[in-house]
């Protein structure tokens, strides 16, 4: 069961991509949280090396932040369904599980005019609900290649992770924002994005949107 709900290679709740298409040296960058007060930050970042990223956006950050969640759509980046409040979904019952993916999805759409189609479970947890929350909503289940446990170290330590999993077609799972608390300083994850992105752009890595990343055609 354990591997069912938390593994990236695992579909049992519902169709899940853990990475792209492995034939381009390309990379995604995904940031879940947000939108936060962090948020700007990073956006700057990934424009002064011209990036594109996915953003799984929480709703009720949605509504605490809508001009920052409409800041993320309006650099061109790929947002995402990440729940309306951020719980572990283990657990809970099928109708819940739906509901936060529903709710998230009826906040973004309101919020930006725009339409997710990627979804991303809290923690990665997948559970009973998911699979039917993906196939009411036209959702995509995305997991990660490599994950940057942001939430507790330091900078190099996740530019060393990021690193170590660098390969065609790898996703990675980082955070704009914290739950559904406010930030109050900058995150380590800027910082490792200012070490880690030109590094891999000089390897010869590019970085796409995960819905760019899993097409085979250039």
């Amino acid at each position: 069961m354990a591997y069912a709900v938390r593994a990236p290679s695992s579909s049992l709740f519902g169709p899940s991509v853990y990475r792209g298409y492995p034939g381009r040296r390309s990379l995604a960058l995904t940031f879940d949280d947000g939108p936060s007060e962090s948020t700007p930050e990073i956006l700057s970042i990934l424009e002064s090396y011209n990036v594109k990223a996915t953003f799984f956006q929480c709703g009720a950050n949605v509504r605490r932040l809508p001009s920052i969640a409409r800041e993320v759509l309006a650099h061109g980046h790929e947002i995402g369904n990440h729940t309306e409040r951020h719980p572990n979904l283990c657990f809970r019952s099928p109708k819940e599980v739906a509901d936060e993916f529903g709710k998230a999805q009826f906040t973004i759409e309101n919020t930006l005019q725009h339409s997710p189609r990627l979804m991303r479970a809290p923690f990665g947890v997948r559970w009973f609900g998911f699979r039917e929350a993906q196939l009411r909503l036209n959702l995509l289940g995305v997991m990660w290649t490599v994950i940057g446990n942001d939430w507790k170290l330091g900078p190099t330590q996740i530019a060393a992770r990021l690193r170590r999993g660098a390969s065609n077609g790898a996703i990675f799972c980082l955070h704009d924002g914290r739950e559904l608390r406010s930030v109050t300083r900058s995150l380590a994850t800027t910082e490792a994005l200012r070490i880690i992105v030109p590094e891999l752009l000089d390897r010869g890595f590019r970085f796409e949107t995960v819905n760019r990343i899993l097409c085979s055609t250039n």
